[in-house]
């Protein structure tokens, strides 16, 4: 009977943790800029940073999707870290040298990109 009772509150204790974590992360939705399924690789790359337990990019839509423990990340930091790597997003622009040296399939047309990062930068 003790085991089956230790047994039961380890179960207790462990679901109590598991569902705190949840409660703590929280979702993220944002546009990222590419092509392709290389793209995809390196966005989800990129997005994948402490504090990130979920990126998902759809190529077909450019959204991202990120769950995040806002106590470690946010998303403009996670934008921050996807620009690094030569991709554009709503809040952040990458590097006209970064962006170059995207292999050719993967450089997107910047135009929609640059007006959409810029204007949401004159909201601030």
């Amino acid at each position: 009977m003790n085991k089956l009772l230790s047994l039961l509150i380890v179960m207790v204790a462990f679901v109590g943790t598991s569902s705190a974590f949840a409660q703590s992360a929280k979702k993220e939705t944002f546009k990222v800029y590419g092509n392709c399924n290389m793209c995809k690789k390196r966005i989800e790359k990129a997005a994948t940073v402490d504090g990130v337990s979920k990126a998902e990019w759809n190529v077909e839509t450019k959204m991202m999707t990120v769950s995040l423990d806002p106590a470690k990340t946010s998303g403009d930091a996670v934008q921050q870290k996807i620009a690094a790597a030569g991709h554009d997003t709503e809040k952040a622009q990458a590097a006209d040298s970064v962006y170059a040296k995207l292999p050719g399939c993967c450089q997107y047309d910047r135009k929609g990109a640059a007006k959409s990062a810029q204007g949401h930068q004159h909201h601030k």
